[in-house]
């Protein structure tokens, strides 16, 4: 009689344990998916702010002639921020290819700092209404790159806790969840989180 009860008892906690480490499993795996799909969402804002930076240069190059090299520094980061980011969305778990596109975020965003500073000098630009019309998409654009990166941000930060608590500390390794998700930090932060307060008026 012992005997079973003792065999029951074994029974329970293998089950228990079976069930603890699917648990454990499954959080990691949609943990990595959030990651993911949080990354995804920048992906898609900073195509979008991509796209509209060749928009800007064409408009503004007409107004600005003498200011060949700004609008070509601009178009140059903007291409190796595109790179960066085609090479994070590859992985975006590589620490190595987050922080590279954060470096190019930042040079992008230098870039143009100095493309609105320019432009300043240039009323008849400043008032053009397509300048008006990209200058608030890229205001948007840049609220909303904003936006989703702290949500993978935030996202990252939740999984890699999950990751290094007990119990899934155990067990993260074996289910190829090591390392520490990277974060996505922008060297000048304060010019991403903020949307650019430029002004064409």
């Amino acid at each position: 009689m012992i005997f079973w009860v003792i065999l029951g008892g074994i029974a329970v906690l293998a089950v228990g344990l079976v069930l603890t480490v699917i648990n454990i499993y499954n959080t990691l795996v949609a943990g990595k998916g959030r990651n993911a799909n949080g990354f995804a969402q920048i992906e898609v804002q900073l195509k979008r702010r991509y796209d509209l930076i060749p928009n800007l240069v064409e408009t503004a190059k007409g107004y600005m002639a003498h200011e060949r090299e700004t609008l070509e520094a601009v178009i140059s980061a903007r291409n190796q921020a595109a790179g960066g980011l085609n090479n994070a969305a590859r992985n975006p778990g590589d620490a190595e290819a987050m922080k590279s596109l954060a470096g190019a975020e930042a040079a992008l965003t230098g870039a143009m700092g100095r493309l609105f500073a320019v432009m300043e000098a240039y009323p008849d630009l400043k008032a053009n209404q397509n300048m008006l019309a990209l200058q608030e998409e890229i205001t948007g654009t840049e609220n909303r790159v904003a936006f989703a990166r702290q949500a993978f941000n935030d996202s990252v930060t939740a999984y890699n806790i999950y990751r290094k608590s007990f119990p899934p500390v155990i067990f993260a390794g074996m289910f190829g969840h090591g390392l520490d998700a990277p974060l996505l930090e922008m060297p000048d932060s304060a010019a991403i989180q903020a949307a650019p307060k430029v002004s064409f008026k």
